[in-house]
């Protein structure tokens, strides 16, 4: 048990940490991004509302959504954990900083791109899984089920200009993060072997690109359309 803890207590292992809750968050995303498309769907809500409604009580789900929250907080708290060592150890320098000058923004700016998504998740949960499970919401019945009807919650909330653009700039910032996070975590866990780099890569970048700017256009097509 030892050799377990000494593991995750040296700085190998809190990468090996933030590689593997990094890795499990880029999942997240795919998932909540396939849910939140359902927004775009020209049915009232219903498939959005539907879809909120089996997230929220199916209990395999739950369970997952209890993992994923514990994984969030390790993230952030070995991504802060880090920020703090790298400044004691490079000075005023702060988390995923090398030392070379061509290394990308995204690298050397890892901590400012973290503390820009912590605030929106702050304000998301907050506005959205908060009003979901404590707060009062209008309800809509699909067949013999009523749900509460979240699609209105969303589209109120889309309605509001500097959401939106909060929304958008979040993303951007998601975007940088994963333009480095995705390829640093397969490196961390050695898995970027010389001959599927390349490959690793364009599908880093190309996630780093798609599934934010997919994200990103939700919020601007309901507060246009």
């Amino acid at each position: 048990m030892k050799w377990f803890i000494d593991l995750f207590s040296s700085s190998i292992g809190r990468k090996v940490v933030m590689a593997l809750t990094g890795l499990f968050i880029i999942l997240f995303l795919m998932v909540h991004l396939i849910g939140n498309l359902q927004l775009l769907k020209d049915d009232g809500g219903e498939a959005f509302n539907v879809y909120a409604y089996f997230m929220t009580h199916n209990p395999l789900i739950k369970m997952v959504s209890y993992v994923n929250y514990a994984f969030f907080l390790f993230h952030i708290g070995w991504a802060l954990l880090l920020t703090i060592k790298n400044r004691q150890a490079r000075g005023t320098e702060g988390y995923a900083v090398t030392s070379s000058k061509s290394s990308i923004w995204s690298a050397r700016n890892m901590g400012i791109l973290g503390t820009i998504i912590l605030v929106f998740l702050v304000i998301h949960m907050k506005d959205f899984w908060g009003q979901m499970h404590f707060g009062e919401m209008p309800t809509k019945t699909y067949g013999d089920h009523e749900v509460k009807d979240l699609f209105t919650v969303v589209g109120s909330a889309f309605q509001e200009w500097w959401y939106v653009a909060l929304y958008c700039i979040s993303m951007v910032a998601i975007a940088f993060h994963l333009w480095h996070g995705f390829e640093s975590a397969f490196q961390t866990l050695g898995l970027n072997h010389m001959k599927y780099n390349p490959v690793i890569s364009f599908v880093g970048k190309s996630f780093s690109i798609v599934v934010p700017a997919l994200f990103a256009i939700i919020p601007i097509l309901m507060f246009f359309v």
